[in-house]
């Protein structure tokens, strides 16, 4: 199949892409309704969990579903940058369960697991409910190594110096930081090393800070303390700052004195090898690793992420138990919340074969991440990713980068495809 990479851009607006590449495998009435009565649990509620509960649902109306998530809305990271520069709100990116509830028959309830046991196939609630599977999926998002960076802790991050990585009271903590810094402060943003939750984000934050700089507070600046020597979209996103931002975003590298030895909070200070830097607002994103439950549940390995069969997103480490998601180690694949999307179909079209005693299809797998740089300015890079001998692999030639000529009129559809892209797949999960 030959495809243009606009022609593949307007499918993942529209969200059929998924049906497009054959998403699922499927052929004919595989997922037909029908045989005995299987529970499957999933564990998170976000762009993976909330997706495999309602496509288990739609593909076999006959398999009861139970959602548990701790949390009665979910507050996506994608489009929390836009929030940050003015140009959203939190009710904007806050979506409910009670369309999967009444729309799609998925049992949902607000608790949270505190223990999973895989030999018997049960986990329990912190509310004392045990409830027992044929099948379960967690999607447990990420965690933080706030003890990589000396002098950074959880409470820091929440009261005074948010990392805004998981996105509520932090992004709103953030955002009211930017409103109130004087003009001429300096924003320190302070990305980790790979691999980490959505790759292209923090150029994209740095931006789209920079656009609310450049309206309200224009003696001030951008400054990029990295962990990387190089970073997603990197060209694209230069370029634009170039262009919209002269002189406003500074990017150093971990080489360039751009590598974090710690922070002091109450001095507002991040120490690098070039010394002391102050901040008048601070966003530090630690190291990441898979969310608690994973290590509780023992689906993790020495570097924090869950290993995974890359057919069936089955833990490698537990039988009968599916792991979709950032928290995942998916080949190609980056961390992100249209690759978590993706994998949790494809896990719920596998899960259905496997009940049925039958192999998982071979998979095909999209991810596209839109960025934005300005309001009229976006950006993006997609793929389509497939099951090899080695894992998930991207296949040679798909997707791409948005042209590094690209003209005006392209980079402003490219921002109108990211609203698109946003509008649609929230529908598509929470919808």
């Amino acid at each position: 199949m030959s495809i243009s990479r606009r022609d593949f851009n307007k499918l993942l607006v529209s969200g059929v892409a998924g049906s497009a590449f054959g998403l699922f495998g499927m052929s004919g009435n595989t997922f037909a309704a029908g045989g005995s009565k299987k529970h499957v649990v999933v564990v998170g509620g976000g762009f993976g969990g909330a997706a495999t509960a309602k496509y288990l649902r739609k593909l076999d109306p006959s398999i009861s579903v139970t959602l548990i998530e701790q949390k009665l809305s979910y507050i996506t990271c994608p489009f929390s940058n836009w929030v940050l520069g003015g140009l959203k709100t939190m009710k904007d990116i806050t979506h409910t369960y009670t369309a999967l509830r009444t729309k799609h028959g998925v049992n949902v309830i607000a608790d949270r697991v505190v223990s999973i046991d895989a030999a018997k196939g049960t986990l329990k609630l912190a509310g004392g409910r045990v409830i027992g599977y044929d099948r379960l999926v967690v999607s447990p998002g990420i965690d933080f190594k706030y003890d990589a960076i000396p002098g950074y802790s959880q409470k820091i991050a929440e009261s005074k110096i948010p990392h805004a990585w998981q996105a509520g009271p932090q992004t709103v903590l953030l955002h009211r930081q930017l409103q109130t810094m004087k003009n001429g402060g300096a924003v320190l943003i302070c990305p980790p090393d790979n691999p980490f939750r959505c790759p292209p984000g923090p150029y994209e934050r740095a931006s789209l800070v920079a656009h609310y700089l450049k309206k309200h507070k224009p003696k001030s600046k951008v400054i990029i303390l990295d962990a990387k020597e190089k970073f997603s979209k990197q060209g694209l996103f230069t370029k634009g700052w170039e262009r919209l931002y002269p002189g406003m975003i500074e990017w150093h590298s971990s080489t360039g004195g751009g590598k974090v030895l710690g922070v002091d909070a109450k001095a507002m200070t991040v120490e690098t090898d070039f010394g002391a830097i102050k901040g008048a607002v601070i966003n530090i994103i630690p190291p990441q690793k898979a969310g608690k439950i994973a290590f509780d549940a023992g689906l993790t390995n020495e570097k924090g992420w869950c290993p995974v069969h890359p057919a069936s997103f089955e833990s490698t480490l537990h039988k009968g138990v599916h792991v979709i998601g950032d928290a995942c180690i998916a080949g190609a694949m980056p961390k992100s919340g249209f690759a978590a999307s993706s994998q949790g179909k494809v896990a719920a079209a596998a899960i259905i074969n496997m009940l049925r005693g039958q192999e998982p299809a071979p998979p095909s797998l999209v991810n596209t991440c839109y960025s934005l740089i300005g309001p009229e300015y976006g950006i993006s890079v997609a793929g389509v990713y497939e099951f090899a001998a080695t894992g998930i692999i991207q296949i040679p030639g798909s997707g791409g980068l948005t042209p590094a000529d690209a003209s005006d009129d392209q980079l402003a559809q490219e921002a109108m495809f990211a609203e698109g892209w946003y509008t649609n797949i929230s529908k598509d999960i929470w919808g």
